[in-house]
């Protein structure tokens, strides 16, 4: 199985999405990572990614998850997969991708990003992403977690479901 922690950005969808991966000895990918140069500097600029900049790089995630699937690993990602349409091209990396969503209200997930340093998403992107956001539907495999409580007991509730997860595809 192949696990996305999703949501805007300052969900904590990095932090958690590695404690889990570490936790679990769970291959992880970073999804920011796979930006090319050219989205990072939009983004740091305050520009919204358009569908178009996105497609690429959500292709290449799901290649990483196909790649890990050829190996028969199951992983952990971070990713924004804001909307289902990108959730549906991840999807195609493999069978069995579940999303675990981090969400919360604007006001705690701004003060969060308020608190940040070091990373290339500025505060003012998130209206623009809770715009773009699109929860899960009900037919889609995943699950939501409220991030107001602390990182450790978020992660905590995510290692739960994970493992669960990984016992029931197992059997």
């Amino acid at each position: 199985m192949h696990f996305v922690f999703m949501g805007v950005s300052g969900s904590g969808k990095s932090t958690v999405a590695m404690r889990v991966a570490e936790r679990l000895g769970l291959p992880y990918a970073e999804a920011d990572v796979f930006h090319p140069e050219a989205n990072i500097g939009k983004m740091s600029s305050g520009t919204p990614l358009t569908d178009a900049d996105r497609t690429p790089w959500l292709e290449s995630l799901a290649a990483w998850i196909a790649e890990q699937e050829r190996t028969g690993a199951s992983t952990v990602m971070a990713c924004s997969a804001l909307k289902r349409a990108y959730r549906d091209i991840l999807r195609t990396g493999a069978p069995g991708v579940c999303f675990v969503h981090l969400d919360g209200s604007t006001e705690l997930i701004a003060s969060r990003l308020r608190e940040r340093s070091g990373h290339f998403m500025p505060t003012g992107l998130l209206t623009s992403q809770a715009a773009t956001l699109e929860p899960l539907a009900p037919d889609e495999d995943g699950v939501t977690i409220d991030i107001a409580p602390s990182a450790e007991e978020i992660t905590e509730e995510a290692v739960r479901i994970v493992t669960e997860a990984l016992g029931t595809a197992r059997r």
